[in-house]
This record gives C-alpha cells, sequence and structure tokens, in this order.
C-alpha cells in the first residue's frame, strides 16, 4: 500500500470534492494524511484521513475572507480576482512549499494528490517531492492555443485569427491583468529554488483530474497526454443529515420544481435567490432556494434551507438556476438537468459560457439578473427544449464514470510507479 498525501485550500468548492476519493483510496488501505486549513479538519477526519495543518502559510475561514485579507472587501469584479490571485493564492505558494517539505522529511509521500490552486504540491514535485497529481476544481483552464485565457469568459476561437487573438491574450493577461501576481509568483519561484513562471493555471506532468467529461469543456487541440476527464464528483452526504420538515412536498410534488443556489462564497440572497423568487412566485412550480438559511416572506410556492442534500434532491428537479458554481452545475447535469447560470465573480463567467458552448443550459451574462429574465429562461427550460436533450445525453455520458474510483486508481498508479500516467485518445 501507497502513503498518499492530499492538499487543498481550505475553501469549500476546492475541498469537497476530494473527498470522495480520499475515502475511497482509505478503502483500498492507503495511508492517506490530508495538508489543508484547520476549518475542515473534523470534515477531513471522517473519511479517514489524518490532517496536518497550516504551519508556515498562512490559514483562514473561506467564509470570512475579510478578517485575513482586509483589502479584499474593498475590491469588486476583475479587482477583486486580481487580488485573490496575488495575495491569497500566489503569496500562499512559500509557506505551503516549506510546509510540503516539512511533511515529506517526517513522513515521506509516494504521491501528493492537490487542488489544482495549491501549486506549491506542483513546484515541490520539481525540486525532488513526490509525483504530483492536480484534480482540476474549476473549468478546464489550463492555457491551450484554442481557448482565451481562462477568466475573461470569451469562448474558444481555433482558427487562424483565433489563435492570434488567444495568443496575445495570454500574453497580456499574464503581464498587465496579472502582471504583479506574475511578478510576484516569479521573485518567490527564484526563492525557493524552481523556474520561474508567470501566473496561469498549471497542468500536471504527472497527473491531471478533472471531473467532467469533455462534452461540457471548450474543444482544444493540445490537451496534455496527462489530463484525465473522470466524470463528476459528488461530496458524500454527511452521517445523520436532517433534511428540511417540507421534504416529503418535494417527494410528491406533483408541478416541476425549480432549484436555485448561489453556492458557498457568494452568500447574498439579494444577488439570485430572492430575484428567482420573485420570478417564479405566480408560476406553477415548487422553489428551493438550497444554502440560503432562513429566509422571511417566501413566496407560497417556496421553500429554503441552509443545506439540503443534492444527492437527493437532484432526481426531483426539473431544472436548476445558480451563479455559475463548478461542481453544483456538474452535479445537475449528471442527472440531466438544464441549466440557468447568472454569475460573474470567481470562475462563474467560465462555467456560464460552457454551459452555453454545450448547448446545456442558458447563460444570463450577469451576475445581477432581472427576475423577467430568470422567469422567461426558466420557463424555456422546462419543456423539452434542445437545452433539456442535450443536458440529458451529456448526463448518460457522466453517469458511465465513476469518478472515485477512476481518480483513486490513477493516483494509485501514479504512486505505485512515479511516472506520469498517461491518458488514451479516447479518454482526452
Amino acid at each position: 500500500m501507497s502513503r498518499i498525501l492530499i492538499a487543498s485550500y481550505p475553501i469549500a468548492g476546492h475541498l469537497w470534492p476530494l473527498l470522495p476519493i480520499a475515502q475511497e483510496l482509505v478503502r483500498r488501505g492507503h495511508e492517506v494524511k490530508w495538508y489543508t486549513g484547520r476549518k475542515y479538519a473534523g470534515r477531513v477526519r471522517t473519511v479517514g484521513a489524518e490532517v496536518l495543518p497550516f504551519v508556515h502559510a498562512r490559514d483562514f475561514d473561506d467564509s470570512d475572507f475579510g478578517t485575513t485579507f482586509p483589502e479584499r472587501n474593498r475590491r469588486r469584479g476583475l479587482r477583486q480576482l486580481q487580488y485573490d490571485v496575488q495575495h491569497i493564492f500566489v503569496e500562499g505558494i512559500e509557506g505551503h512549499m516549506h510546509d510540503l517539505r516539512d511533511i515529506q522529511r517526517r513522513w515521506p509521500a509516494d504521491a501528493v494528490l492537490a487542488d489544482q490552486t495549491l501549486v506549491a504540491a506542483l513546484l515541490h514535485a520539481e525540486v525532488g517531492g513526490p509525483p504530483c497529481a492536480l484534480l482540476g476544481v474549476l473549468p478546464l483552464g489550463i492555457q491551450s492555443r484554442d481557448t482565451a485565457p481562462f477568466g475573461l469568459g470569451l469562448p474558444p476561437l481555433a482558427s487562424a485569427g483565433g489563435r492570434l487573438r488567444n495568443s496575445a491574450l495570454h500574453w497580456f493577461t499574464q503581464r498587465v491583468i496579472f502582471g504583479a501576481a506574475s511578478r510576484d509568483l516569479a521573485a518567490a519561484c527564484g526563492r525557493m529554488g524552481v523556474r520561474p513562471r508567470p501566473f496561469a493555471l498549471p497542468s500536471s506532468p504527472h497527473l491531471m483530474l478533472q471531473p467532467t467529461v469533455a462534452g461540457f469543456e471548450y474543444p482544444q487541440s493540445d490537451l496534455p497526454r496527462t489530463l484525465h476527464f473522470i466524470g463528476p464528483i459528488s461530496p458524500p452526504v454527511p452521517a445523520h443529515t436532517q433534511l428540511p420538515a417540507w421534504w416529503p412536498e418535494v417527494l410528491s410534488a406533483r408541478r416541476p420544481v425549480v432549484l436555485v443556489t448561489q453556492g458557498t462564497l457568494a452568500t447574498n440572497p439579494h444577488e439570485l435567490i430572492w430575484p428567482t423568487l420573485r420570478a417564479l412566485k405566480n408560476e406553477d412550480v415548487l422553489v428551493i432556494a438550497a444554502g440560503a438559511g432562513h429566509l422571511d416572506g417566501l413566496p407560497a410556492n417556496a421553500r429554503a434551507a441552509a443545506y439540503v442534500p443534492f444527492g437527493a434532491l437532484l432526481p426531483h428537479v426539473s431544472v436548476y438556476v445558480t451563479n455559475g458554481g463548478y461542481g453544483g452545475v456538474q452535479s445537475a447535469l449528471a442527472h440531466g438537468i438544464p441549466v440557468v447560470v447568472a454569475g460573474g465573480s470567481e470562475d462563474k463567467s467560465e462555467v456560464a459560457g460552457r454551459v452555453a458552448y454545450a448547448g446545456v443550459g442558458l447563460n444570463l451574462r450577469t451576475a445581477h439578473p432581472r427576475s423577467g429574465q430568470i422567469r422567461q429562461a426558466v420557463l424555456a427550460l422546462l419543456g423539452d427544449s434542445s437545452q433539456r436533450q442535450r443536458a440529458q445525453r451529456l448526463g448518460t455520458e457522466m453517469r458511465l464514470h465513476d469518478a472515485p474510483s477512476e481518480a483513486a486508481t490513477l493516483v494509485e498508479g501514479l504512486a505505485a510507479t512515479g511516472r506520469a500516467v498517461l491518458a488514451t485518445p479516447s479518454n482526452l
């Protein structure tokens, strides 16, 4: 059996997808330790992994970034993304590198499985650390000649002119938009003794796991051979989960169920949840607002809860309304549910673009949609629309995968051999 270290930021959307993989690795008898922040230590222990907390790296609470990073709350949109990249992700690399080196000296791992944004795991491998597998926790954003830089929300363009556009935008993004982060990263690399590079979402030369299917992502002719599409990952449902009192209404609903959620970071219900509730209050649907907690003055056809297990709810849902969280969208599509996306922060514009490009839903192209926009989009998807048909076809493809098992097998191969795990052409 192997020693496998998992490493992740203490951010819900980065950590949750790794839980089922860790659980499967533990079930197979591997020794698994997990390097992350203290907030999620209890959740990590439930899958049988030992927690190794941040020591040199700065810890934080993902529900209150402002306490640790007070300047962040003064920014919005692109300026906030620039701040996050520079101060949360790039500035954290050296602390993570020190921690990973200390861990390796005490407990030599055979392989590391990290969330894609914890770049230190990849850099550590470059200077003699264990081989590194990266799990994509965002839409596939590795640099390609066929796509614009990740974060701009632009559709792919693979023509000769399009590739010129993409090349120019990659240069501009790395050196201007994220220029400060690229300079900080290059300086940090110099101090750590690794090859300097500009900021970009990384790909591992050993193993890259993307928790979706190729049909959801933009087509790319230059995908790395180490990239494996493993299908969506659904986080395990916590034991003793208490279902809301209105749950029987879902099970016996004779009208379509519309699910609306804003994920774990964008929690202001006035951005999307309330506009959706107002949009559908006179429609013959049951609206479920998940992750909203207590809401006063709900319309008669709406219910809300701070937590609803998606795995139990989604089989009853007809349309999913979201600000574009990657994991939630993948879970909905795995059930063949068409998606309405209204989001503009973090990776949301990239998720929305892929939903539209794949034809599995509608992109409202705003983080602050009007109720009329939402109503029109939901009603369009409730029938036998082309988006529903495509979502169902994509869902059928997704359900052919068992992501935790596939990921565990690939990581086992990396740990056993220490060599790159290449995908066959049919798996790219």
